[in-house]
């Protein structure tokens, strides 16, 4: 069987050990490098251009951010997953704009994990739920919200809006709203188009950056 090859990156040895074992013992995935901080990791990049990174975002010499942006410019295609910490929200934004893929949280367990791998090796985006609920803990509903007036979305738009940065997939939306699952999908198509984003990842920013959530 031909494993998916994953560098891991992250500043401290014990997490990374333990993450790796984990990493080693699931049935399709083999961390093939590892690195302590980002410039060993654009190092490692010279030699190996893996399936997808598990990336640290605090580390000495690089960040995980000026590590991303060099490693991107390189390989726009390359899939990078964020390791992130409670207290990091404010570099969200910046990792989505600069391409990651994906947001894990370091205590997630290994199932998420590999989920998250799988979901981004194939091409997708993956947020933790529980990274989402973290997000949008302090959502604005007051009348002066900036997307609530002179917006292109509507209110019930809105509202599918607010439930997609909740982790709710489109069924749930429809439970929630008492609409069809086909209706949602059509909204959530529309909100796509109108907020000129790409996927789940792209819209949790739009919601932060129009001040729907405080990070």
């Amino acid at each position: 069987m031909e494993y998916k090859q994953v560098i891991l990156v992250d500043d401290h040895t014990l997490f990374r050990n333990g993450l790796k074992l984990l990493i080693n013992n699931t049935s399709h995935f083999r961390v093939a490098a590892e690195a302590s901080n980002g410039k060993e990791f654009l190092e490692l990049l010279d030699r190996i251009v893996p399936n997808v990174v598990l990336l640290d975002i605090s580390m000495p010499e690089m960040d995980g951010i000026e590590a991303a942006s060099i490693a991107l410019a390189r390989y726009p295609a390359l899939p990078i997953i964020t390791l992130s910490m409670y207290g990091e929200e404010d570099y969200y934004f910046k990792m989505v704009s600069l391409g990651v893929k994906g947001f894990v949280l370091k205590n997630s367990d290994i199932q998420e994990v590999c989920t998250a791998l799988d979901t981004v090796v194939e091409g997708g985006t993956y947020f933790s739920q529980e990274l989402l609920f973290n997000l949008v803990s302090n959502l604005r509903t007051n009348s002066d919200n900036a997307l609530t007036s002179n917006s292109l979305l509507s209110e019930r738009e809105m509202e599918i809006l607010l439930l997609i940065c909740k982790g709710y997939s489109n069924q749930e939306i429809g439970e929630e709203l008492f609409i069809s699952k086909r209706t949602v999908d059509k909204h959530r198509a529309n909100i796509l188009f109108k907020t000129n984003c790409k996927n789940t990842a792209n819209l949790v920013v739009f919601a932060i950056k129009n001040h729907l959530v405080e990070i």
